[in-house]
């Protein structure tokens, strides 16, 4: 049972840890839309939406057409690894080697 606690422990600071690590970005300018779960803000021509949670501290009531400056933080939810397409590799290799060749020929 202790090991199980310590374990949890653990594994709840290590979780904490590596968000406090991630990199703060932010964004700002006039705001597009305002819901429960996500604020959609404009930046140059681009519209930028931002998940929030019951946790987003926000001051005030923000609401349609505020200027607001958002901080966030970008962190991996899943990484799947994929092999390269080996057909890309070999045509890469293909016109170094016509290169070489036609090099050596110019040379003698």
């Amino acid at each position: 049972m202790k090991h199980l606690l310590a374990t949890l422990v653990a594994a709840a600071f290590l979780t904490a840890a590596s968000m406090a690590l991630a990199k703060d970005y932010q964004v700002t300018g006039p705001v597009v839309d305002v819901k429960d779960d996500v604020i959609i803000v404009k930046k140059g021509n681009d519209n930028w939406e931002i998940a929030r949670d019951k946790d987003t501290k926000a001051t005030g009531e923000i609401k349609k057409g505020d200027k607001v400056m958002i901080k966030y933080k970008m962190i991996a939810t899943t990484i799947e690894g994929k092999e390269a397409p080996k057909g890309k590799a070999e045509a890469k290799a293909k016109p170094d080697d016509k290169m070489k060749v036609e090099a050596k020929a110019k040379t003698k």
